[in-house]
């Protein structure tokens, strides 16, 4: 969770530890609904396309946090093509899914589509990788196109095929 104890932080309280995780579950429902590379999204949208009510969603984003279902979360994670649940429930899963769809959110924006970027490392790849990356598929597609347009221009090679004649 968002506030897990670190050594020679006090242990919370059970009432302490609930509150903490309804507010980072809360914190992250709203993160990925406004920040998502296809979004944002309204509650509205997001519950819709996760099959979850407006109303369940709203009490889970608000500021106290309500007592959201595993369900709901993996409706809401599974609509939004994230695997892993752990997103809504651990400060690292958070972080490397953020950076994951930053990545994919800095090609889209370089018009590099159909690239599904995942990475092994904790951290995304730094915007200059992902720029050269963008770069280099673009020049790719680019030149894909051109020797496609070259040789539909082509005059066909070779005697003519004639036309299939079917025996009697």
């Amino acid at each position: 969770m968002s506030e897990d104890r670190r050594v020679g932080e006090p242990e919370l309280s059970r009432d302490e530890l609930i509150h903490s995780s309804k507010r980072a579950v809360a914190e992250r429902l709203r993160h990925i609904r406004q920040h998502h590379p296809e979004g944002p999204f309204t509650l509205a949208t997001l519950a819709e396309r996760a099959s979850v009510s407006a109303r369940t969603l709203a009490q889970a984003e608000s500021q106290e946090g309500a007592n959201v279902t595993l369900e709901t979360l993996a409706k809401v994670a599974h609509s939004l093509g994230i695997r892993r649940i752990a997103y809504f429930l651990d400060e690292s899963v958070f972080q490397q899914v953020n950076a994951e769809l930053d990545t994919l959110a800095q090609l889209r924006k370089q018009k590099v589509e159909g690239v599904s970027a995942r990475r092994s490392a904790p951290t995304g790849l730094p915007p200059a990788s992902v720029e050269q990356l963008a770069q280099l598929l673009s020049g790719i597609l680019a030149n894909a196109e051109q020797a496609r347009d070259t040789l539909q221009e082509l005059p066909p090679t070779g005697p003519p095929i004639p036309p299939h004649e079917s025996g009697s």
